[in-house]
């Protein structure tokens, strides 16, 4: 009987922790991704995609929502990149939407972000109306909350300034990170020699888990 519940658990365990995540590949898709003015979400100022990306070799802009597990798995490893690549040329700005202000400067806090994060929506019931939202489904990403969603922009590459849209093919990563394959991915562009890196972690997920319940305040699997 003990034997069978163990096994139970450690079933469960497994189970849970597959349907964690939503790990998905780095892909180029044909959709025209369009330039931005948010606010700074510590500072309130103005800040401009373009503008932040002069002079970089490669942009990551991630969303991310405070409340949603998804990204969680993933902030450990983002702030790893900035680290370890930003002197390389490599630029990361977050988009944070989906909660209030406070929540977002908090979770900022708890997680020690370094990198500088933006808002676009404070809100969940905003969800349909951001461009995070339409960009992300012209994307191909079929997610409820889209958290965390990557797109990666390379400057010297980008339409003229007098377009509206940075670029018409743009890389994105329609989910949590496959950590070896983006780390590839991001020397390569930055022109540093390939190194060796651990497996992906995880695989593609096929269920929603980025969902807040609206009863307990708490995160469910639909």
């Amino acid at each position: 009987m003990k034997l069978f519940l163990s096994f139970g658990l450690v079933l469960l365990a497994i189970i849970s922790a597959a349907g964690q995540n939503e790990i998905a590949p780095i892909t180029e898709k044909q959709f025209a991704y369009k330039d931005w003015t948010l606010k700074d979400v510590q500072t309130e100022k103005d800040v401009n995609l373009r503008t932040s990306a002069a002079g970089k070799k490669l942009v990551m802009v991630v969303y991310w929502a405070p409340w949603c597990p998804n990204w969680k798995y993933d902030v450990d490893f983002v702030k790893g990149l900035y680290a370890k690549y930003k002197g390389n040329g490599l630029e990361i700005i977050g988009v944070a939407e989906y909660d209030p202000l406070d929540s977002m400067r908090s979770h900022i806090k708890q997680f020690e972000l370094t990198f500088p994060s933006v808002y676009e929506s404070t809100d969940r019931t905003d969800r349909e109306k951001t461009e995070h939202f339409k960009q992300r489904r012209e994307a191909g990403d079929a997610r409820k909350w889209g958290s965390p969603w990557y797109v990666f922009l390379e400057p010297s590459k980008l339409l003229p300034v007098n377009q509206p849209n940075l670029t018409n093919k743009t890389t994105v990563i329609n989910g949590e990170m496959m950590r070896a394959e983006t780390e590839k991915f991001i020397r390569e562009k930055l022109g540093l020699p390939s190194v060796d890196t651990k497996a992906a972690i995880g695989k593609n997920a096929e269920i929603e888990v980025c969902e807040p319940d609206k009863k307990i305040g708490e995160l469910i699997k639909p």
